[in-house]
C-alpha cells in the first residue's frame, strides 16, 4: 500500500503562485504514474497534471498549460506542482494520486488506486 501526503496549499490573490508537494511512502512501486487532481464541491474530480517516474510522459489539462508545472524527485519520493498566475477558477481541493501503470493523457480519476487527503487552494480576486 502507498501512502500519499500533500502539502503546500493556501490562500493567494489572483496572479500569485503556490507550490504543492506530495510525498509517497510505503510500497512506492505503485507510483510509476503520479498525478494531481482537483475538485470543487458539486463537481467531478478533474485531472490537472500527471508525470511518469522517468519524465517520459507528462500531461496537463488545457486549463493549466503554461501556468502549472509538474515535477518529480524520485530520490525523495516526492512530486511537486508549481502553480503560477493563479486565478479564482483554480480554487479547489487538490489531491495527489498514483498508480502502477503508465500515465494517460485522459487522466481519469478512476484509473488511480492511491490517493492523498488533499490540500486546499484558494485564489481570491
Amino acid at each position: 500500500q502507498v501512502q500519499l501526503a500533500e502539502s503546500g496549499g493556501g490562500s493567494v490573490q489572483t496572479g500569485g503562485s503556490l507550490r504543492l508537494s506530495c510525498v509517497a511512502s510505503g510500497y512506492t512501486y505503485a507510483t510509476n504514474c503520479m498525478a494531481w487532481f482537483r475538485q470543487v464541491p458539486g463537481r467531478e474530480r478533474e485531472g490537472v497534471a500527471a508525470a511518469y517516474y522517468d519524465g517520459s510522459d507528462t500531461f496537463y489539462a488545457d486549463s493549466v498549460k503554461g501556468r502549472f508545472t509538474i515535477s518529480r524527485d524520485n530520490a525523495k519520493n516526492t512530486m511537486y506542482l508549481q502553480m503560477d498566475d493563479l486565478t479564482p477558477e483554480d480554487t479547489a481541493m487538490y489531491y495527489c494520486a498514483s498508480r502502477f501503470y503508465r500515465c494517460a493523457r485522459t487522466m481519469e480519476s478512476a484509473g488511480f488506486t492511491n490517493w492523498g487527503q488533499g490540500t486546499q487552494v484558494t485564489v481570491s480576486s
